[in-house]
């Protein structure tokens, strides 16, 4: 029991003692974890008053066993992620700050903490569940909860994690920290960003029928990632061409080099300034998505957006680039009765409010047009995609069965040929 009681105080004052670090346990895992510590501590003191049962230690460790299987990772793989994810005054600041140029405590804090979270690494499933069963004297040995290891980080088999504080700081510049280093699609949704867990995986290779607009794009991406002015871009053309496709196509190709893509509605442009404020000081490289961009008059979007492509007093975020998709050349609505006529009094100068409606795309740097796909466009993308999903059709009865399906669907384009091969696959595969 003396024994018991050493180990479990230990543990507590070691976390307690957490300088930079303390997100790490601040999540259901870990306050399961301190709960239990906790637990094991009050049983084994000698001050009766507050002594809890041995039941009472079976109930939070069973507690703590459960979040660790709803996450599907052992408690050591589970720390290093955390670890590895944690956004604090270290791994943010060492993003962007070589190491030696940090203050030399920040890096002893860092270093502190860095052993107390390994000696807690150490500390097994297997050693605390033995803990528990000391204490509750169950005929039963406790499972303790085991799984199949995590691939191998810059912490996993390390004798002294203290030493490789520099192959950490090379992880956080990589990958980020926080909810950057979890996800690498963003929306922006009721005042806040917020993680896209699955987003889409469509891939450059399967975008095809547009190759130089492609091309420009990726060039233009590839500028943003080395640190270079990128242009803001708009992509206008008809439905279903791939426009958005290969925005999110950027994203599964550069994620690993730093992109992530936020995206935003149209109902939440006005919110534009205060977004890329937000991320003006993030390490990482942003793409704006804006999907299906039009303006209504006076529309208050319309003000936002032409703040970020113009600017303003404030500088230029060269880590943010703005994408936008449009079916529409001239992203404000004109009408008939805007045009003015030698009546109007209202403006002198009306034509000027016309013009800068109708130039509001000019103000994007780049402007790349998908023009509606002919036959063989159309053709193209069928048989580009059929040998990615391995459909071994004859090339002649593939052909015919894409016109067919295009005449009776949404037209030729690079969204009704994807339709049609997902179609296709589902019906070869099921009969």
């Amino acid at each position: 029991m003396t024994k018991l009681f050493a180990s479990s105080k230990y543990y507590l004052q070691q976390i307690a003692s957490l300088l930079l670090y303390q997100s790490v346990l601040k999540n259901p895992v870990g306050e399961a974890y301190i709960k239990l510590l906790q637990n094991l501590y009050l049983y084994s003191s000698e001050d009766r008053s507050s002594r809890v049962t041995a039941i009472e230690c079976l109930q939070v460790y069973s507690t703590w066993f459960k979040t660790l299987a709803q996450i599907n990772l052992s408690w050591q793989d589970y720390l290093i992620k955390q670890i590895l994810l944690d956004s604090n005054p270290f791994s943010q600041q060492v993003q962007t700050t070589e190491i030696e140029k940090l203050p030399s405590s920040l890096i002893a804090a860092a270093k502190h903490d860095l052993q107390i979270l390994q000696d807690i690494y150490n500390c097994s499933n297997k050693k605390i569940a033995q803990w528990v069963q000391s204490t509750s004297q169950a005929s039963d040995n406790l499972i303790s909860w085991e799984t199949t290891p995590s691939p191998k980080t810059c912490l996993h088999n390390q004798d002294n994690w203290q030493n490789s504080i520099s192959e950490i700081a090379h992880h956080y510049r990589q990958h980020g920290t926080g909810i950057f280093a979890r996800y690498t699609a963003l929306r922006w949704q009721n005042q806040q960003l917020i993680g896209i867990y699955q987003p889409d995986p469509i891939k450059l290779s399967e975008i095809v029928g547009y190759e130089h607009q492609k091309e420009t794009l990726i060039k233009n991406t590839q500028f943003l990632l080395a640190g270079y002015s990128a242009l803001h871009t708009l992509l206008y053309g008809s439905r279903g061409t791939g426009k958005s496709s290969l925005i999110k196509a950027l994203r599964t190709e550069y994620s690993d080099q730093g992109l992530r893509i936020v995206e935003v509605s149209k109902s939440e442009l006005n919110n534009l300034p205060a977004i890329v404020e937000q991320l003006r000081e993030i390490p990482q490289k942003f793409i704006i998505f804006v999907d299906d961009l039009s303006f209504e008059e006076d529309d208050d979007a319309f003000k936002a957006l032409k703040v970020v492509l113009e600017g303003n007093l404030t500088a230029t975020a060269q880590n943010i680039v703005v994408y936008a998709t449009t079916n529409r050349r001239h992203l404000i609505r004109e009408y008939f009765s805007d045009r003015p006529r030698p009546s109007d009094s209202d403006e002198i100068h009306n034509w000027d409010t016309v013009q800068e409606k109708l130039s509001f795309s000019d103000r994007f740097g780049l402007t790349l047009t998908f023009e509606p796909a002919n036959q063989d466009t159309y053709l193209k993308i069928i048989n580009h995609l059929a040998q990615q999903a391995q459909i071994k059709l004859p090339q002649t009865e593939l052909g015919f069965r894409a016109k067919q399906w295009a005449t009776r669907g949404n037209g030729r384009s690079g969204r009704t040929a994807r339709q049609f091969i997902d179609y296709l696959q589902a019906d070869i595969a099921t009969t």
